[in-house]
C-alpha cells in the first residue's frame, strides 16, 4: 500500500507541476510578442530529448551531497534522493508532453470565442480564464495522461533517487530475489492502475465538443502585446530553459571533457553503442510503422467489430510500462519460443508490440484528413488495394508515417527496463551502458554515450515538435 500511495502521489504531483509549468510558457510562445518566442519554444521543447536516467544522474552529479555544486561551495547541500528529487526531476523532463500538445492547439484556436468575449466587456485574464482555457481541456488532458504514464512506469530516475516506486520493486523482484510470481503481481497492480488512468482520460475528453462558429479556414489570433510584463515572461521561460536543459547539458559537457581529458572514454566503444542503439531504434521503427499503417487503413477504410478489435488491441501496448511487456515477452519465449529468446530479434519485438500504439495514432490522424474518394477514383481506374495504397494513400500520409516512425525509433532510444531484461548478453546500447556506468558513480564515463543519446534523438523530437505532435 506505501509502494501504490507514493508512486500515485508522485504521479499526481509532477502532472500538476508540469500543467503549472508548460500552460504559461506555450501561452508565452504562441500569442505573445515575447522576444524570441520560436527559440524558447524549442528550447523548452529540448528537455523531452533526456531521458529521465540521464537527467536523474546529472542532477545527482551537480547537485548531490558531493556534487560540483558542494565542491564549488564548500559544503553539503541538501540530499535530492527521495520523493522531492524525485519530483523535480520528472516534472522538469516531462513537462513538455503537455506543452507540445497545448501550443499546438493554441495555434488552431479560432480567435472569434474570444473576440466575442472581448466584445462584451470581459478582459484579457478572464477572456483567458472562462474562453480559451476551456478549450485547452482535451491537449492538457492529453498531455497530463502522457506524463502520469510516463511517471508510473519510470524505472531509471526513480532508482537513481532512490525513490520507492513499482517498477523498482517490480526490477528487484525480478532480478535480485527472482521471483517472477512476486514481480507479475506488482505489474499487474500497475496495469490496473494505467487502465484506470486511461479510461478516466477517454471519460474526460469524451464530454469536450469544440467547434469552430464560421466557415472557412481559421485566422490566426492576434498577437498579446506583453508590455511590462516582457521582462518578468522572459525570466520564467529562461529560468526553466536554464534549469531544465542548460545546467543538465552543461554538467554532461564537463564531465564528457573530463572524460576525454583523462582518456577514460573510448570512443571506438561509444560508436559501437550507438551502432547498437540505431540498429535496435531503426528496426522496431520501421516494423512498427509497417504494422501500424495495416491496422490504420483497415480500422479506417474497412472499419467493422474486427478491424476496431484489432486497432484496440494494438493499442493495448502502450498502456503497458516497458517493464511489463518485457516480463510478459521473456514469459513468452522461455514457454513458446525459447529459440528467440536472448536474440535482438525479441528485444524488437518487445519495442515494437510497446511503442506501435504511437505509430497508429500519428498514421490514423493523417489518414482521417484525406478523402475517401481519391482511393475510390483510383479503383475506379482499375487499380487494385495495394496499388492504390503505394501510389495514393502511403504519399498523402507520409507526414503522418515520417512522425508515427520518428515517435517510436525516439521511445526505443531511450528505453531503459525493457532493453535492460531483453537485451541478449553481451550486447549493449547507449541507454543500458549509462545506467551501468552511473550505477557505479562513473560520471565521466556515461558523459559521452550520454551526449551521444541526445544528438541521436534531437532531429526526431524537432520534427514532432513542429508538427505539434508527442504521442497517439
Amino acid at each position: 500500500l506505501e509502494t501504490i500511495a507514493g508512486s500515485i502521489g508522485l504521479a499526481a504531483s509532477v502532472v500538476a507541476a508540469a500543467i503549472v509549468i508548460a500552460l504559461p510558457i506555450a501561452w508565452l510562445t504562441v500569442r505573445t510578442d515575447l522576444p524570441g518566442r520560436r527559440l524558447w519554444a524549442t528550447l523548452c521543447t529540448l528537455p523531452l530529448v533526456i531521458p529521465s536516467y540521464v537527467g536523474a544522474y546529472l542532477f545527482v552529479a551537480a547537485l548531490g551531497p558531493e556534487g560540483l555544486a558542494s565542491e564549488l561551495l564548500g559544503g553539503s547541500l541538501p540530499s535530492l534522493y527521495g520523493f522531492l528529487g524525485a519530483w523535480l526531476v520528472l516534472t522538469l523532463f516531462t513537462f513538455p508532453l503537455v506543452l507540445i500538445p497545448v501550443r499546438g492547439a493554441l495555434k488552431r484556436l479560432d480567435p472569434q470565442l474570444e473576440e466575442a468575449a472581448r466584445g462584451m466587456g470581459r478582459g484579457p485574464a478572464e477572456t483567458f480564464r472562462t474562453v480559451v482555457l476551456p478549450q485547452l481541456g482535451p491537449p492538457v488532458a492529453a498531455g497530463s495522461l502522457l506524463v502520469a504514464l510516463y511517471v508510473l512506469s519510470d524505472f531509471g530516475a526513480v532508482s537513481i533517487l532512490r525513490f520507492d516506486s513499482f517498477t523498482t520493486e517490480i526490477y528487484v523482484n525480478y532480478r535480485s530475489a527472482f521471483d517472477r510470481v512476486g514481480a507479475a503481481a506488482l505489474g499487474t497492480v500497475l496495469v490496473i492502475l494505467m487502465a484506470g488512468l486511461l479510461w478516466l482520460s477517454a471519460r474526460l475528453r469524451g464530454r469536450h465538443s469544440l467547434h469552430r462558429l464560421g466557415p472557412g479556414s481559421a485566422r490566426p489570433a492576434a498577437t498579446v502585446r506583453l508590455g511590462r510584463w516582457r521582462w518578468p515572461s522572459l525570466a520564467l521561460v529562461s529560468g526553466v530553459s536554464l534549469v531544465a536543459l542548460v545546467l543538465p547539458v552543461g554538467v554532461l559537457v564537463y564531465w564528457a571533457s573530463a572524460g576525454i581529458t583523462n582518456g577514460g572514454t573510448s570512443l571506438e566503444q561509444v560508436a559501437a553503442l550507438a551502432g547498437n542503439s540505431l540498429l535496435m531504434g531503426l528496426w522496431a521503427a520501421a516494423i512498427a510503422t509497417a504494422c501500424a499503417l495495416v491496422v490504420a487503413v483497415l480500422a479506417g477504410r474497412y472499419p467493422n467489430v474486427v478491424t476496431r478489435l484489432i486497432e484496440r488491441a494494438g493499442y493495448a501496448g502502450y498502456a503497458l510500462p516497458g517493464i511489463v511487456v518485457a516480463l510478459a515477452i521473456v514469459f513468452f519465449a522461455t514457454r513458446a519460443a525459447q529459440p528467440l529468446y536472448q536474440t535482438i530479434m525479441l528485444l524488437v519485438f518487445a519495442l515494437t508490440i510497446h511503442y506501435l500504439p504511437l505509430a497508429i495514432g500519428s498514421i490514423s490522424s493523417s489518414l482521417s484528413q484525406v478523402s475517401p474518394r481519391v482511393e475510390e477514383a483510383a479503383r475506379g481506374l482499375g487499380r487494385g488495394p495495394i496499388s492504390v495504397l503505394r501510389t495514393i494513400t502511403v504519399p498523402l500520409v507520409r507526414g503522418g508515417i515520417l512522425a508515427g516512425a520518428a515517435l517510436v525509433f525516439l521511445h526505443a532510444l531511450k528505453e531503459l527496463p525493457a532493453t535492460l531484461i531483453l537485451a541478449p548478453i553481451g550486447f549493449e546500447t547507449l541507454a543500458t551502458d549509462i545506467w551501468n556506468q552511473t550505477q557505479f558513480g562513473f560520471y565521466e564515463a556515461s558523459a559521452i554515450p550520454a551526449l551521444v543519446l541526445l544528438v541521436i534523438a534531437a532531429p526526431p523530437l524537432y520534427l514532432l515538435s513542429e508538427r505539434g505532435t508527442v504521442a497517439a
